[in-house]
């Protein structure tokens, strides 16, 4: 499995139409949930969130805000954002434009957002066009720093050392709220969370007014 841990400037500069950090952001981080909500994991990480005062957007797959809808207004409730991340959690490289940005609408109707994030952040530039098309508002939300909790094959640490090691002002942080991560994530998070709250950055959610 090969994966940028910290997002290349090359790979920013090639995918313009992503937004990969917020760097106009002094001291601010901006750590990011995917592929939720989940009954268990979700409430795991908004009880951390809520000791550490901080704030997060969680990128949502659309059915399972049909099936865990209480879990997703507590999201909201907490003063959290939100994002699509498809109704499939479809991989945009392997999908056809119309049913791609279909899958889109539909998870919409149950996430309401101006920010989108592609699964595995694969994205063509046509369906991203499409997608502006549909929603001009909406923003395609990327990263700076991916923990990589979703990898089975390395431990906690690695996970925390990914994440702190490459800290800087306005980054985009990616953990995932799902069972595949969470034998990571329940070890990874609690520790960055006290990590960054005693280094004196600010943790907040993505703003969907983005210019």
């Amino acid at each position: 499995m090969f994966y940028f841990i910290k997002t290349p400037w090359l790979v920013k500069k090639l995918i313009p139409f992503g937004v990969w950090d917020i760097p106009d952001a002094p001291n601010t981080l901006y750590l990011s949930f995917d592929d939720g909500p989940h009954p268990t994991i979700t409430p795991f990480v908004l009880d951390l969130l809520k000791k550490y005062q901080a704030k997060a957007t969680f990128f949502c797959i659309g059915k399972n805000v049909m099936e865990h809808r209480k879990i997703y207004e507590s999201i909201l409730e907490q003063g959290h954002a939100v994002g699509n991340h498809t109704q499939n959690h479809l991989n945009g490289w392997k999908t056809p434009n119309d049913i791609y940005i279909k899958n889109i609408e539909i998870a919409q109707e149950h996430i309401k957002t101006n920010l989108f994030r592609p699964p595995y952040g694969r994205i063509k530039n046509s369906q991203s066009i499409m997608l502006k098309k549909l929603n001009p508002a909406m923003k395609i939300i990327m990263w700076d720093i991916l923990s990589a909790d979703f990898d089975v094959t390395i431990n906690a640490e690695k996970c925390i050392s990914n994440v702190l090691k490459n800290i800087k002002p306005g980054a985009i942080i990616v953990f995932h709220d799902s069972e595949k991560a969470f034998p990571r994530l329940q070890k990874t998070l609690p520790v960055v969370l006290a990590q960054l709250t005693e280094s004196g950055f600010v943790l907040n959610k993505i703003p969907e007014n983005l210019s």
